[in-house]
């Protein structure tokens, strides 16, 4: 064998290992990769284009109006790559062994996925709204990370957001804010 057919096998075990596929045709591999990607993009272009925010006299009175615009600064850059990686843990899930568990798991990463492309469709202006937008979106996102860790650990720690990310993003947001407020223009 040469260096390059040792390299090929190594990277083929290692895409094995990432997508949890060992013992799943291509076939099946390539179904779900479709699937859970098909279905993120989907709902993230309902979310963004279809729905637009409804504005009434009330909202503008109390200056209550719908968040309009895409986050901005550091946790902006964050986001994507959690989203990236509930779509792979959701693909782990899929090239699991077929049992209820799995089946569980991807009926509320479905239902995960659907309610935050609603939420993020209507762009709740309430506090009370937001809240229940925020609340109802993390405890899918929990449901689905207890349910994928049981069928394959490494999905689970995927799916499951954690503090430390999010304090990260903070942190980063602040230094771009300062550093931002500290230029000046001449």
């Amino acid at each position: 064998m040469t260096d390059i057919d040792d390299a090929i096998d190594e990277v083929r075990d290692a895409a094995m290992d990432l997508l949890n596929s060992e013992g799943r045709s291509a076939g099946h591999v390539v179904a779900g990769i479709a699937l859970t990607v098909g279905f993120a993009l989907l709902a993230h272009g309902i979310a963004s284009g279809a729905m637009k925010p409804q504005r009434n006299l009330k909202q503008v009175r109390n200056k209550d109006l719908p968040i309009t615009e895409k986050p901005k600064g550091a946790f902006s850059l964050i986001l994507p790559a959690v989203f990236s990686a509930t779509t792979l843990s959701a693909v782990r899930v899929w090239n699991a062994p077929s049992r209820p568990e799995r089946t569980r798991a991807m009926g509320l990463w479905l239902a995960a996925q659907t309610v935050n492309a609603v939420w993020l469709g209507l762009r709740p202006s309430s506090m009370w709204r937001q809240v229940i937008a925020a609340m109802s979106s993390a405890g899918l996102a929990a449901a689905f990370a207890h349910e994928a860790r049981k069928l394959n650990e490494g999905a689970g720690k995927m799916a499951s957001p954690t503090g430390s990310g999010v304090r990260l993003g903070n942190f980063l947001h602040r230094k771009a804010d300062e550093a931002s407020r500290e230029r000046t223009l001449h």
